[in-house]
C-alpha cells in the first residue's frame, strides 16, 4: 500500500496511549487521520499537536454516529485507506461475578463497532484496488483466565470475525489483520499497577504504532494475518 499525502486513514479508540501513538505514526507517513474516541477534549489536544490529525467525537457503538462520521471524512477527504480498530471495552471478573450487560457493552465495542466499520469501509477499499483493516487485540482473544470471563470472549470472537473479513476481503486486494498485543502497555496507570516492574516487562505505545504500520503497509505477496508482538520480559 503506497502512502501519499492525499490518503486517509481512521483510528478508533484514540486515547493518551497506543492509539495517540498509532495516530502519531500515521500523520508522520503522510495520512490524512480521523481519529474517533467519546473524549472530546483529548481529542481536540492531539488535533492541536499533530499535523494532518482530525477530531472526531464518536460513540462507535451507535450505527448513526459511525455513519455521521464518515459522511464528514468523505466529504472533506474521501473515503479511509487505512482504518485501526483500537477502541476496547473491558470488564473483569469470574462468571457469577461480572454484570452480563457490561459483558455485551464490551461486544458492543469489541466486535460490533468492527463490523459496522468494516461494512462500510470495505466496499470503497474494494473499488479502489486496495485498502487495509487493522485490529489491535491481545491475549485474552486466544485464552479465557478465570477473571476475564467478560472480556476474552468478546476478543475472541473480535479476532474471528476479523478472520472472516480477512477471508473475504484478501483475494479483493483489501488486507486485514489482527495484531495481538501480548503485554501490559506502557502507561501512567500501569506503572502504578506494577511499581516494581522492570522496563522490558512493558510495551511501548510507539513500538505498537510502528508494528501496526508495517503490517498495514506490507507487500501483496507476503501479508501477515496474526501478528503476535510482546516485550522481551514478557512470559508466554
Amino acid at each position: 500500500m503506497s502512502v501519499t499525502n492525499d490518503k486517509v486513514a481512521l483510528v478508533t479508540g484514540v486515547g493518551p496511549g497506543t492509539g495517540a501513538s498509532i495516530v502519531r505514526r500515521l500523520a508522520k507517513g503522510g495520512y490524512q487521520v480521523a481519529m474517533l474516541s467519546r473524549t472530546k477534549d483529548r481529542l481536540l489536544q492531539l488535533e492541536r499537536e499533530i499535523p494532518r490529525t482530525h477530531a472526531f467525537v464518536t460513540d462507535v457503538t451507535d450505527e448513526a454516529q459511525i455513519d455521521a462520521t464518515l459522511e464528514q471524512i468523505r466529504s472533506k477527504w474521501g473515503h479511509p485507506h487505512l482504518v485501526v480498530h483500537n477502541a476496547v471495552s473491558f470488564v473483569f471478573g469470574t462468571f457469577l461475578e461480572i454484570d452480563p450487560a457490561a459483558v455485551n457493552r464490551n461486544f458492543q465495542t469489541n466486535v460490533m463497532a468492527l463490523l459496522h466499520l468494516a461494512r462500510r469501509t470495505a466496499p470503497p477499499m474494494v473499488e479502489a484496488g486496495g485498502g487495509a483493516i487493522i485490529v489491535t487485540g491481545n491475549t485474552s482473544s486466544l485464552r479465557g483466565k478465570s477473571t476475564y470471563a467478560g472480556f476474552a470472549p468478546t476478543k475472541a470472537a473480535q479476532r474471528i470475525l476479523a478472520e472472516s473479513i480477512a477471508r473475504d476481503l484478501w483475494p479483493k486486494g483489501v488486507h486485514v489483520a489482527h495484531v495481538l498485543i501480548d503485554a501490559v502497555i506502557d502507561l501512567e496507570w500501569t506503572r502504578a499497577v506494577h511499581p516494581t516492574a522492570a522496563d522490558e516487562f512493558f510495551i511501548q505505545p510507539d513500538d505498537i504504532a510502528e508494528e501496526v504500520w508495517h503490517v498495514a503497509h506490507q507487500p501483496r505477496g507476503s501479508w501477515s494475518f496474526n501478528v503476535e508482538i510482546r516485550p522481551s520480559g514478557e512470559h508466554w
